[in-house]
């Protein structure tokens, strides 16, 4: 297994948002949580990416222990995260933000050909690049965060939230865009608040309800579930 999270438990000054979660993505799958707010989704994500310290539980990748990793050797193993709210320097340039990504890579000619990658990738931002992030469109700011993340040449891409806020037409452009990057190789976990979407998307999916995995299983079984079409899926 490429990731492996094992008996996750992560406190809040005292308050358990998750609470003994066992969770695995493997090369190539796209991998979805789905929760009510507060469920714990962003928590799991966070932890993946060092942003959060684990209470007890350990994350493994390939093999190595992540859990005690700082968020930038995270970066260097191969682990990027989109954010929730995207989470852009608004007052820097596109460009200036797509590079970001990239941070702990060496500037030079390997940089310079996965910038150029991104924007092959996301065409309309190359006539953005020297516009500040804060201007461009909602749809527009999302594909500069996955292009953030792009540049740091990741084999895992965390993407809480990637559709939020956005217009039904982007969000099926967003949709479109993550199936293409596991057509690359890329393994993803996806937190999403569109149900429906987030298990055609993906290959299993998880449920967590209050900190705790309620049910788990491949996609297609979960968009079958009764209580999952009763509870996430409007019946």
């Amino acid at each position: 297994m490429l990731l492996e999270i094992k008996n996750l438990r992560i406190d809040y000054e005292g308050v358990e948002a998750v609470r003994g979660v066992d969770i695995s993505l493997d090369k190539g799958e796209i991998v979805t949580i789905l929760g009510a707010n507060g469920a714990g989704k962003s928590s799991v994500l966070r932890a993946i990416s060092g942003l959060v310290r684990p209470s007890t539980g350990q994350i493994e990748f390939s093999g190595e222990r992540l859990d005690t990793l700082a968020p930038h050797k995270i970066v260097e193993r191969g682990i990027a995260h989109v954010p929730e709210g995207r989470r852009l320097f608004g007052l820097m340039s596109v460009k200036h933000n797509l590079l970001m990504g990239a941070f702990t890579r060496p500037r030079g000619p390997e940089r310079d050909a996965m910038l150029e990658d991104v924007l092959k990738r996301f065409p309309i931002l190359r006539e953005k690049l020297p516009a500040l992030a804060s201007t461009l469109s909602g749809g527009q700011q999302q594909m500069v965060a996955i292009g953030r993340a792009l540049m740091a040449k990741p084999t895992v891409i965390l993407m809480d939230e990637p559709t939020l806020g956005l217009a039904p037409i982007i969000i099926q452009e967003i949709a479109a865009i993550i199936r293409s990057l596991k057509d690359l190789g890329h393994s993803i976990l996806l937190v999403e608040q569109n149900a429906f979407l987030a298990l055609e998307l993906a290959d299993r999916g998880y449920v967590l309800e209050t900190g705790e995995v309620a049910l788990e299983g491949e996609a297609k079984s979960l968009l079958s579930n009764d209580y999952i079409r009763k509870v996430y899926l409007g019946g």
